[in-house]
């Protein structure tokens, strides 16, 4: 039976209210649950991007069972990764053992806005292996002194170390990052449903080990209110992670999604209330060999309305697949 999991979206809610829905999500019964790390929101209508770090502190101390992960942090341009470690470790400590450090090569969206350009994949790639190798050494224990060909590290040590570090995931897209997660990742990380991402993982030295997709949806009791919603602020979705990676901004955004249309939205993101329709959007992620799916629901405001009907009416539809 695969996990059902539950987004905390920085982008769409301020980081008061997300700390309060996760706190929901735990009591409506959610296995896990996942934080964006943004700074800036995909679309303007979203309308929010708070420092996901903070909320995340704040959810390991006003939650106690719900495991907390990052989904998905970029360790080599608006973060070193030195300092990746050292608040990672922290929340682990915070959360008593919950969290999981989701880590990704990176949006252009969010990056740039530190300067120095935005490399190809080929280099974000390399930048996030060396990234890895730094915020494990220093999850150990070590004293890192380190020059790579990315990052300098200086007599770098973690003061208050959990006494379990934090598994590491990596999010993957193609046979390239599949392979970056197989060799260093714990837990590998996707936004489709492609078994063939997670034959690639296995490949290269993933096999066993669990695997955690993400997927949009939009409850509303009337389909039309949600299909607008979705279609105003996640008609992105659609474009893919080599398109969206590279756009920079809110605005660039808005003009590569100017001509989707609510009826191309509807055809990947569930929308209105039907219940299996929620659920033959999920089976696919579980049919492809994901452990573990968080579900985003779109709409900050929604969230207590979502709640309330996942613990009634979706939760238990989900444990059948």
């Amino acid at each position: 039976m695969v996990q059902i999991g539950y987004t905390m979206m920085t982008e769409q809610a301020g980081p008061r209210d997300l700390v309060n829905h996760v706190v929901r999500a735990e009591q409506a019964g959610f296995d896990f649950s996942v934080t964006s790390d943004h700074y800036s929101p995909w679309l303007a209508s979203q309308g929010h991007s708070s420092y996901a770090w903070s909320v995340l502190g704040a959810a390991a101390q006003a939650t106690s069972r719900i495991p907390l992960m990052s989904y998905v942090t970029c360790p080599t341009t608006r973060y070193h990764p030195a300092i990746v470690a050292q608040k990672a470790a922290t929340v682990q400590l915070l959360s008593e053992g919950r969290f999981r450090l989701g880590l990704g090569s990176g949006e252009n969206l969010n990056e740039h806005v530190v300067g120095g350009g935005w490399p190809g994949a080929g280099e974000r790639h390399e930048k996030l292996a060396e990234a890895i190798g730094i915020i494990r050494a220093l999850f150990e224990g070590q004293t890192l002194n380190h020059r790579g060909a990315h990052f300098d590290v200086e007599s770098a040590k973690l003061w208050d170390l959990p006494e379990q570090a934090p598994p590491i995931g990596v999010a993957v897209s193609g046979e390239d990052s599949c392979a970056l997660a197989g060799r260093l990742a714990d837990v590998v990380i996707g936004t489709e449903p492609k078994a063939e991402l997670l034959a690639a993982f296995d490949r290269h030295g993933g096999e066993g080990k669990p695997r955690v997709g993400q997927l949009p949806i939009c409850y509303d009791p009337d389909r039309d209110a949600a299909l607008r919603r979705a279609h105003d602020q996640f008609r992105w979705f659609g474009g893919g992670w080599k398109v969206n990676s590279e756009l920079p901004g809110p605005e660039a955004f808005a003009g590569a999604t100017q001509y989707v249309r609510p009826e191309d939205v509807a055809e990947t993101i569930p929308c209105g209330d039907r219940l299996d329709d929620f659920v033959e959007a999920v089976r696919p992620y579980a049919d492809a060999g994901f452990t573990e799916i968080a579900l985003v629901q779109i709409g900050g405001d929604t969230q207590p309305g979502f709640l309330d009907w996942a613990e009634r009416s979706l939760l238990p539809a989900l444990r059948t697949l």
